[in-house]
């Protein structure tokens, strides 16, 4: 009776793991959401392949680069959002560890998306690119324990 009065209260002791933070992040089915999580996942990366081939197009392919290039980014950073819900998402986007990350990629979403339009500029566009890519990498390991650490010390050895 007093364990069931800890699990009504929130105050169970023990740890409910990752696995039910994550089923009860939604009220979609958990294969619902993998299903919304993998299918936004395949569409970014079908959206930044074929911004890819779009670069070569003239005149307009720097332009049709940045914007395919930047939805299929945002289309793959917003696919975690089935699996761990819209809120949970940006409590983890912002916390600490990833702050600095998250800042500069959306800033470099931003940034690409003005040099295409309104600077038109294409080498920005392409070192906007470059960096969207990077800061969507070390946000992404974030979520891996020592990632970022292993990712450090390799290039550490690699640069001495």
């Amino acid at each position: 009776m007093d364990k069931l009065r800890r699990v009504l209260s929130g105050q169970d002791a023990e740890d409910p793991g990752p696995l039910a933070e994550v089923i009860d992040a939604s009220t979609l089915s958990w294969s619902t959401r993998l299903k919304g999580f993998v299918a936004c996942f395949a569409l970014g990366v079908l959206c930044s392949i074929l911004g890819s081939c779009l670069l070569w197009v003239p005149r307009k392919g720097v332009i049709l680069f940045a914007v395919f290039y930047t939805l299929g980014n945002i289309s793959s950073l917003g696919s975690t959002i089935f699996l761990m819900g819209p809120m949970k998402q940006l409590k983890r986007m912002f916390e600490p560890t990833r702050l600095i990350a998250t800042i500069v990629m959306l800033l470099c979403l931003v940034l690409t998306l003005c040099s295409a339009f309104w600077w038109h500029n294409k080498g920005l566009v392409l070192i906007f690119c470059i960096l969207q890519f990077f800061a969507l990498a070390w946000y992404s390991i974030s979520y891996i324990p020592y990632a970022r650490d292993a990712v450090k010390k390799c290039f550490a050895v690699c640069l001495t």
